[in-house]
């Protein structure tokens, strides 16, 4: 599938924003849910941007920096995600799995251009002591431009790319067809691996009841055929419904133990 030269220059620069976006601007387009369905709007197939950029979402949604160890970048991830699946017609998972190594390749990319940026720190230092406010604005200018630049370097060259090369990889696919089947299932565990990253750091002993409980539920309303499709968002509201009552329970617990003796507001 081969793209306009408009196409590809909006590609462009919506990489260039979001990969700014990263670290300043809004700090919210970058996300895959977002980044991906805008991509695919600019690529002519917005429901499938949805899909993959949702699906790429679930996987980073556990993902943090900690000091040094950083996750696979989401800003590359999740455009190259979406690149592959209209592209090269890959389904949602392979085109995810199939994403996830560009998504490395562009963290250690920023982690390369802050080591070679690093010596800017001690020049703004400088600029500071001599007030030259505007000297240190140009510096952010510059390495938030250099770091959008990369970015969308890579991603158009993945897109132009991904477009010449769709045919000789679906004739892979089709000749290999394990490893289409074992992109699905990497780029399928991919959302579990990010659900579960959460959870590891979220879920506390207490709530391992509403754990089983939210999963007996998307099991059993899953198979309802009426129901499927709003499944989630049906869990969701219970969801809610029993975080307002833990809340609410805490608050009053709160509120009484500061009285101590009771009062009007209660009844007593």
């Amino acid at each position: 599938m081969g793209f306009s030269a408009i196409q590809i220059i909006l590609v462009f620069v919506w990489t260039f924003i979001v990969a700014i976006d990263q670290f300043d601007l809004l700090e919210s387009l970058y996300q895959p849910i977002v980044s991906g369905a805008v991509v695919g709007a600019i690529l002519g197939d917005l429901p499938t941007g949805l899909v993959v950029g949702g699906t790429y979402q679930l996987m980073t949604i556990g993902n943090m920096p900690v000091g040094g160890a950083q996750p696979p970048n989401a800003v590359i991830g999740g455009v190259m995600a979406v690149v592959f699946a209209i592209a090269s017609g890959l389904d949602t998972t392979a085109a995810v799995g199939l994403a996830v190594p560009f998504a490395l390749i562009g963290q250690y990319m920023v982690t390369l251009l802050f080591t070679v940026m690093s010596p800017v720190m001690s020049a703004a230092d400088k600029m500071a002591e001599k007030g030259d406010h505007k000297g240190i604005v140009r510096l952010n200018y510059l390495a938030m431009a250099a770091l959008g630049v990369l970015f969308a370097t890579v991603c158009t060259i993945g897109l132009v790319g991904g477009s010449a090369m769709g045919e000789a990889l679906q004739a892979a696919f089709d000749a290999v067809p394990w490893l289409m089947a074992g992109l699905g299932a990497a780029g399928g565990m991919m959302r579990f691996v990010g659900f579960a990253t959460l959870l590891r750091i979220m879920l506390s002993n207490e709530h391992w009841g509403i754990y089983f409980a939210g999963f007996t539920m998307a099991t059993i309303i899953g198979y309802i055929p009426e129901l499927a499709g709003s499944a989630l968002l049906l869990i969701a509201f219970v969801g809610i419904a029993l975080a307002l009552n833990d809340f609410q329970t805490g608050v009053a617990l709160k509120n009484a133990g500061g009285n101590g003796n009771g009062g009007d507001d209660d009844g007593i």
